[in-house]
Formats: structure tokens, sequence, C-alpha cells
């Protein structure tokens, strides 16, 4: 059984951020050898997500404005979570919605995905690094 351990790391300018990070997670499947078994992508901080949807900039738009909707960002005092000095009480609920990881099947040395499907690292609390974990593993 072959294995890859790999961290990606992001620091977003914006308090909210997606990016498409399919090429970096396609090069490290190619970096592994691994021809069949699973791709896990996770994010390692409660205020981000990964998460697989549509590359297309009105649904990237909408994101923004559907989870604006179910937790916006202000008032922060809307969240007891905020009152500890924090304001990202909003954050740890749009990670919940978006999700924490994907997995994905690999099939032929490739990622096995459905059409127009791509991974994103989802920010809500950005302007700070956080890391994302990417673990291969197959034959």
């Amino acid at each position: 059984m072959k294995s890859l351990t790999e961290h990606l790391w992001f620091n977003t300018p914006n308090r909210m951020d997606y990016i498409n990070i399919t090429s970096k997670i396609e090069e490290l499947v190619r970096k592994s050898g691994v021809k069949d078994g699973l791709c896990l992508v996770n994010a390692m901080h409660i205020t981000a997500s990964v998460f697989i949807n549509d590359d297309e900039n009105g649904l990237i738009h909408d994101f923004d404005e559907w989870l604006e909707g179910i937790a916006p960002h202000s008032p922060v005092s809307r969240y007891r979570h905020n009152q500890t000095g924090e304001d990202n009480g909003d954050a740890h609920l749009k990670r919940q919605v978006m999700g924490r990881e994907v997995v994905v099947a690999i099939t032929n040395g490739k990622l096995d995905f459905g059409p127009w499907e791509q991974i994103f690292y989802g920010e809500f609390d950005g302007r700070r690094k956080k890391r994302v974990l990417v673990k291969i593993i197959g034959e």
C-alpha cells in the first residue's frame, strides 16, 4: 500500500474566500503514485471548509449570499460565541453547513469525479494562516 500525506497552507486576504484546489490535489495524486485508492482532503480549522461543487462564478457569488443569509457576520453580538472576545461565530456555522472534508476515489491514477466537480477550500474567517490536510492511500 502506498500513502502520501501533505499539508496545504492558505492565508486569504478576505474574511470569506473560495479557492479551487483541484489542480493541486491532482498534482499530489500523481506524486503519490496511487492508481487505485482514496484521497481525503480536509480543513484543519473550525472556520474553514473543503467541499466539492462546480467552479462557476455565479455559484460562488451565490454561496456568499446564501451563507450570509443563514449566518450573517453582523451584528457580531447575535452570537453567544462572540462573547468570548471572538467575532467569528458566523464562520463556525458556515463551516458546519459547507463541511469539513471530502473523500474522492482515485481510479487509474486520477480523481474519479462526476461532471463539473471541483474541490474547493472555503474560508469564512480569513486573514490568517490555515492548513488543509491531504491524505492519499491505495495501490
